[in-house]
């Protein structure tokens, strides 16, 4: 493998952290505006919510990027490949992360809300220093599953012409320049390395909530 190609492997696999950090920050602050709205005490909330989530949820990620990238042009609102790569799947993946970030919210025992409700505390604030505190340890696991869903289907934006891991080996094993055998070899064990920071800050976050969580409750 020369120089030229390792180069343009190595640029790949920068573009493919890019979009998966990106599309992670988007995930975020949707996921939790989305999930504090589907508990909401107002229906039209929750009901809005929820077809987001459905809607998301119920339809392709692939597709979703088509429509973006190659529709919305057509509409007159022109977006890059890499734009539309990190924002599609941060977006797709804000409906799954929302689902676990309320499966937690929901997990929390109710006698705390009624306590938070007795002291007097508002609606966010019992939310903020009541709720989330205790539902972020249940929710890290499944937060650390999508994460990684997010770096799996990173590889589709290069269908959308984005130069990233995937684009860059598959495009140097279809010319020939290396062989197919030893290209997507490389790219199961590229994603595999890939996931491992996912996966070791998961177990961080999860330790240091546990510990945060225990400090909690014995204040």
């Amino acid at each position: 493998m020369n120089e030229v190609v390792l180069r343009s492997i190595l640029d790949g696999v920068v573009v493919t952290a890019e979009v998966v950090t990106l599309a992670i920050l988007v995930a975020a602050p949707l996921a939790l505006t989305v999930a504090l709205a589907r508990v909401s005490r107002f229906k039209l909330v929750r009901g809005a919510a929820l077809v987001y989530v459905e809607f998301l949820r119920g339809t392709s990620a692939l597709v979703q990027l088509f429509w973006v990238y190659f529709v919305l042009p057509e509409l007159g609102f022109a977006i890059s490949a890499f734009v539309a790569g990190f924002v599609v799947l941060g977006v797709n993946a804000s409906a799954y992360a929302a689902e676990v970030i309320r499966g937690a919210i929901l997990a929390v025992p109710r006698p705390q809300l009624e306590a938070a409700g007795v002291l007097g505390l508002s609606t966010t604030t019992t939310m903020s220093r009541v709720v989330l505190p205790q539902a972020w340890p249940v929710m890290l696991p499944a937060l650390g599953n999508v994460a990684i869903d997010v770096l799996k289907a990173s590889a589709l934006v290069s269908l959308i012409t984005v130069s990233d891991f995937t684009r860059e080996v598959t495009r140097w094993a279809t010319t020939g320049v290396i062989d197919v055998t030893l290209a997507f070899s490389l790219l199961l064990v590229g994603y595999l390395l890939l996931s491992v920071p996912i996966t070791w800050g998961g177990h961080l976050l999860e330790k240091r909530s546990r510990r945060h969580l225990s400090t909690f409750g014995e204040g």
